[in-house]
């Protein structure tokens, strides 16, 4: 039987990263990263389709910040969030707030200290919407994120929810570096002002959709996923570019296997603005999904040159107590993490019912190190590692596609359902 080929997956990596480069979703280099995604999958033999959804490209020519302290202004880094709006090159300027989002929330009144004021707000994500809500009735000028699991010097890069941004608007908003923010408030800053030409604009993703069919179309579909676009700024070679690169090969080394069941691979454009790809594909077949979906198995930043493997997302025990023994064979051990996790690909699918993990490579107690930075290159990645893992995979899907019934059930276990679709309601507006 084939296997992964760590030549192939270098191939894959330096077409993306070196060639294409940064693969914002709803840009050129998303679209290019898709079609190349596409014709490896055809390549392999698998029945290949483009699924195409509306999304807001991030498109920004150009932003500054400032910062008011020691009686001088300062230059300082950032990165406009995905789908909050610029401010068509104009200067905004106001007091500075700092903000703990750990515990600012539970302030009774915020416009008291937030409105009209540059929002420092310690905290990337607003994980819950009533919160958001507040942030933006407070009428803060702006916000700028500090993400608080990675207190470096660069700024990163993320996206505003856009179930949030539609529910209740949605202001400029600017990651900033952690010990940027820590040396304005010892220095003790008062102001901050900033510029953004460009911003959100409509566009269009689409996810890769392939099919290996299987012999027996009503025994269901197993499904392998991965996303193929990136953060600002950021060549994505391990976030995504690692499961872009593997899904081209486990379509090469899973075609020529015999199955019973359908295996579907499908490459999600727009993950990094909260898994839009993802949502809109079992939005549109979600009856489909409820009848024959089976199990999806989804990889994210899985290729870090030092790390552990880590399997997350909502599946039943019978399934944690199977997969050690295909990761072992491979010397690819993984650690399983419980509990819902609603920031990667494969939770729409536990929205609708069907047991679904995503494996990552952590290398940091908070995630990975170069996490949406531009340092995140081929110099992190080891495709000795990736090989495993995708081997791995590769065998644990052919002996579930082959199998007369499957060794466990379909479905969401009883005590995490209720936290699923609250997460679905919450983060991405429900069905």
């Amino acid at each position: 039987m084939p296997a992964a080929d760590p030549g192939a997956l270098t191939r894959h990596l330096r077409h993306l990263t070196e060639t294409i480069g940064v693969r914002l979703a709803g840009s050129a280099g998303e679209r290019a990263a898709g079609d190349y995604v596409a014709q490896g999958l055809a390549a392999a033999g698998a029945q290949v389709k483009q699924e195409t959804f509306p999304v807001q490209c991030r498109d920004v020519r150009a932003q500054q910040l400032q910062v008011w302290h020691d009686g001088a202004w300062h230059d300082c880094g950032c990165s406009l969030f995905a789908n909050a709006p610029g401010t068509e090159g104009a200067w905004v300027e106001a007091p500075l707030a700092f903000f703990d989002a750990a515990t600012g929330y539970q302030r009774p009144d915020l416009a008291a200290e937030l409105q009209g004021r540059v929002v420092l707000h310690l905290g990337c994500h607003i994980e819950s919407r009533e919160n958001y809500r507040r942030l933006i009735a407070a009428r803060p000028a702006g916000v700028l994120m500090v993400d608080v699991r990675y207190p470096g010097a660069s700024p990163l890069a993320d996206a505003i929810f856009p179930a949030y941004a539609q529910a209740a608007g949605v202001v400029t908003a600017l990651n900033v570096a952690y010990l940027d923010a820590w040396r304005w408030r010892e220095r003790g800053a008062t102001r901050a002002r900033f510029r953004v030409v460009g911003g959100p604009r409509p566009a269009e993703s689409a996810n890769i959709v392939a099919d290996l069919p299987g012999s027996e179309p009503d025994a269901g579909v197993l499904y392998l996923g991965g996303h193929h676009d990136t953060q600002a700024d950021s060549v994505g070679a391990d976030d995504n570019g690692s499961a872009t690169a593997g899904l081209i090969e486990l379509a090469r080394v899973l075609a020529p296997r015999p199955r019973r069941r359908t295996i579907r691979l499908i490459s999600f454009g727009a993950e990094e603005q909260l898994s839009v790809g993802s949502g809109a594909y079992v939005r549109r077949h979600r009856e489909e999904l409820a009848r024959a979906g089976k199990f999806l198995f989804n990889f994210d930043s899985f290729g870090s040159l030092l790390g552990w493997n880590t399997l997350s997302g909502s599946g039943p025990r019978e399934l944690d107590l199977l997969l050690p023994a295909y990761f072992a064979r491979h010397g690819a051990y993984c650690r399983r993490e419980r509990g819902v996790l609603p920031y990667a690909d494969h939770f729409p699918f536990n929205a609708a019912g069907v047991p679904a993990l995503t494996l990552m490579r952590l290398n940091c107690a908070a995630g990975r190190f170069f996490h949406h930075r531009p340092d995140d290159d081929l110099s992190r990645i080891d495709v000795k590692v990736m090989a495993a893992s995708l081997n791995a995979v590769a065998d644990l899907m052919s002996d579930l596609a082959a199998a007369e019934t499957l060794p466990f059930p379909a479905e969401i276990p009883m005590d995490e359902r209720a936290a699923v679709a609250f997460c679905w309601d919450d983060l991405f507006g429900g069905w």
